[in-house]
């Protein structure tokens, strides 16, 4: 299961004013979000996800057996009325409508609109192309300019939230908070992310122009971006004074969890006593990644359970294995999904201190399930629960404690953790544990 893999629209920003992201953040994770992960990475979800994809073959054990006392007809979506207006429409347009059809475009906007029906943001029909995006998104390899987009799932803004280091997005000089006004010609203004990243991305060595608003700048920004294979990291870490691992987390990927694994054996090997984990700005990603890392952290037990519309529960659980050191977390208000898994897990166990401020609140999981022709939907299946019950959907994740942030040094010209604020205090707990 995913969580929101990325869903982009990570954040739900409420529009251009209300971004509020981290002033110098490090290279690496400065307003990571996503995550779908929409890096032009492609992820059309919409930010803060979690996500479970299913295979076709493996659809008709997903569907959970209703309560008995439903019957069939409450269990279809649309009944005979719905299916005769529809063909009755479909038959006014081919009788009237004053041009030629593209009836693959038509049903392909049938499909979408079924989806989009059900007013959830973090439900999506993906046409072919943008399913095989967005599947490559979740690997971490793909061919484009290397950056993180967010979809405010409202207003449909897209805003790039990080730029990666030494990627082509930042040799034309892109910046995180850039607004993505403009791809080649297209206007994107009411396109979802998914169809955007599809224009983004494209042959290797070739170039995609774009428009972007940028803060303090009068008129547009407009550069020539190449496209090149991108590899993301998602982890990033090092070691600071007095023997604490500081580890970097920026979603929650396919490739997360090994990465994550690498990091704590060799900061382990460099003496590390005690660990510091930072998932701000951090929307999400895929379920079965930070069970994993979970399962690497935490003692034997409930991780945390999923529950649907009938009831249905899912447990996710750790084995007798586990980390034995003290351990900070930070959060904020863009930590979302995943992230929340993994916060909500050590908070419950008392295994850690929670720092910073609450979390984003997004406690629905995502189920993708690809059909025979390629494309695939997205749609909301279950409710997930930290290991004590606790369902944070639109509520959030509360610090132990409370701290908003600041960076104390100006004149860095590049972020140093020892200068964060929320990294001190985490600093400061440990060393009294």
């Amino acid at each position: 299961m995913d969580m929101e893999q990325f869903d982009p629209e990570e954040w739900e920003l409420e529009g251009f004013g209300e971004q509020k992201p981290r002033k110098r953040k490090s290279d690496f994770a400065r307003g990571m979000a996503a995550g779908v992960m929409a890096t032009v990475l492609a992820a059309a979800a919409l930010t803060l996800a979690l996500r479970f994809v299913v295979a076709p073959k493996e659809r008709e054990g997903l569907a959970a057996e209703p309560k008995e006392n439903q019957a069939e007809e409450e269990q279809r979506v649309f009944d005979s009325s719905v299916e005769k207006k529809m063909s009755e429409i479909a038959d006014l347009i081919d009788e009237y409508y004053y041009e030629a059809v593209d009836k693959d475009a038509m049903a392909e906007g049938v499909y979408a609109g079924m989806v989009s029906g059900l007013g959830d943001p973090y439900s999506n029909y993906f046409t072919a192309e943008e399913y095989a995006s967005f599947h490559e998104s979740t690997s971490g390899l793909y061919f484009g300019i290397g950056v993180v987009l967010n979809q405010d799932a409202k207003t449909k803004v897209i805003t790039v939230r990080h730029v990666y280091p030494g990627t082509p997005a930042e040799e034309a000089g892109m910046k995180d908070g850039d607004i993505l006004a403009q791809v080649k010609d297209l206007d994107i203004s009411d396109m979802e992310l998914a169809e955007v990243v599809t224009h983004i991305k494209g042959e290797e060595g070739s170039a995609v122009h774009l428009r972007l608003i940028r803060e303090g700048e009068a008129d547009y920004v407009e550069m020539d971006v190449e496209r090149r294979q991108i590899e993301v990291p998602t982890v990033q870490y090092q070691m600071l004074e007095g023997d604490i691992g500081f580890i970097q987390i920026s979603e929650f990927a396919e490739s997360t969890p090994e990465q994550f694994e690498e990091a704590i054996t060799e900061m382990q090997g460099n003496g590390m006593k005690s660990m510091i984990v930072d998932l701000r700005d951090n929307p999400g990603g895929v379920l079965q990644s930070v069970c994993t890392m979970l399962d690497d952290i935490l003692p034997e037990g409930l991780v945390v359970y999923t529950e649907d519309k009938y009831g249905n529960r899912s447990d996710y659980k750790s084995d007798k294995e586990c980390m034995d050191i003290p351990m900070a977390v930070l959060i904020n208000e863009n930590s979302a999904s995943a992230s929340e898994i993994f916060a909500g897990a050590v908070k419950d166990y008392g295994y850690g201190t929670l720092i910073g401020t609450k979390s984003f609140g997004k406690g629905i999981v995502q189920t993708i399930i690809p059909l025979e022709d390629g494309s695939a939907v997205k749609v909301t299946m279950a409710k997930y629960f930290t290991p004590k019950g606790n369902y944070i959907h639109e509520v959030g994740i509360a610090p132990d404690i409370e701290l908003e942030y600041k960076y104390l040094e100006e004149s860095d010209e590049t972020y140093n953790p020892m200068h964060d604020n929320q990294v001190q205090k985490a600093i400061e707990v440990l060393q009294q544990e």
